[in-house]
């Protein structure tokens, strides 16, 4: 474990979220007959959703702290030299039960199934002595959906710190969502799950949480966008991505960094949302899971190109 630096302020804390993806590439997500496939070969990529939001965000020039439990095993390892050669601050604590992994299908057309090894024991907390310095120099902090990082709601709360998260896949029952669903400022979601019930889980969201902007990535059908004060969600269309599309790991994530940084710039909620789109085609032309972090520059000249060809209206559902 290292020891807090007194400098500088963070612009952005990100907590848990960090692991290994085994990425697997088939023909379809399907098992076919038999019991032995050829396929590509098989990496092991730095993944999962904290670890994307933090090299998105420092990618994108904003100053990022990271911090997590991480397993003294090849996959922390891993992790540990690739965030010393790109540079992100993260600071660890030893993980009892070692670190993280998923096993990623990945099919021809870049769709994924992932299965999914939390691995942390469920009581497994991050001690408030080890965050708080931390959060205190912090801007805003991003919570990862981890139990590990549910305690850091109350004093981002306290010390007045804007809270983004991502509930992924949330199906609007499970209450174990509950504390990141309604616990965070900006919410962002996959409406994979939910489908037609989107706009509903939307306004829960809202209704019983403190959230001011609600978040739903929708693949190549666009997002869904809810303010509070809305009726009702407005949807906006995909943007068309630039190169082929490989791989759709990370893209959710590449999403988010990309959308609250035009945010935190003061731009327009469709400048957000293009910015965003904009960034999750990007992550979706290189293969692994956060492998290629589109930078601020990019970024930008990839939203003056799509600028010029995008629809420009929303529309509303629901």
């Amino acid at each position: 474990m290292t020891t807090a630096p007194t400098e500088p302020a963070y612009d952005v804390l990100v907590v848990g979220g960090t692991g290994v993806d085994t990425i697997v590439m088939v023909d379809e997500l399907a098992v076919p007959g038999g019991d032995f496939l050829l396929v590509p070969p098989i990496r092991d990529y730095v993944a999962h959703t904290g670890n994307g939001v933090a090299l998105g965000f420092h990618a994108l020039g904003l100053v990022t702290k990271f911090i997590d439990f991480l397993g003294d095993d090849p996959q922390g390892r891993l992790i540990l030299d690739r965030y010393a050669a790109t540079g992100l601050d993260f600071s660890h604590l030893p993980a009892p039960a070692g670190t993280p992994r998923s096993v990623n299908l990945v099919d021809r057309e870049g769709r994924r199934f992932s299965f999914y090894d939390g691995r942390h024991p469920h009581d497994l907390r991050l001690p408030r002595d080890f965050y708080l310095p931390y959060l205190e120099r912090a801007r805003h902090v991003h919570v990862s959906r981890a139990q590990l990082a549910e305690p850091v709601f109350a004093d981002a709360l306290r010390l007045g710190r804007t809270v983004s998260t991502d509930l992924h896949s949330w199906d609007g029952e499970d209450s174990s969502a509950h504390p990141w669903a309604y616990g965070a400022d900006l919410v962002f979601l996959s409406a994979a799950t939910v489908g037609e019930r989107i706009p509903a889980v939307m306004r829960q969201i809202l209704e019983h949480g403190r959230a001011s902007l609600v978040v739903a990535t929708d693949g190549a059908a666009g997002c869904h966008v809810m303010e509070r004060g809305d009726n009702r969600p407005r949807r906006f269309p995909a943007v068309v991505p630039e190169r082929p599309v490989v791989d759709s790991n990370g893209a959710g994530d590449a999403f988010l960094t990309a959308f609250l940084h035009s945010r935190f710039r003061g731009a327009s909620l469709e400048a957000c949302v293009l910015a965003g789109s904009v960034s999750g085609a990007y992550a979706c032309g290189s293969p692994g899971t956060h492998e290629e972090l589109i930078s601020a520059a990019a970024l930008a000249a990839a939203v003056e190109r799509a600028g010029h060809t995008a629809p420009a209206r929303p529309s509303s559902v629901g």
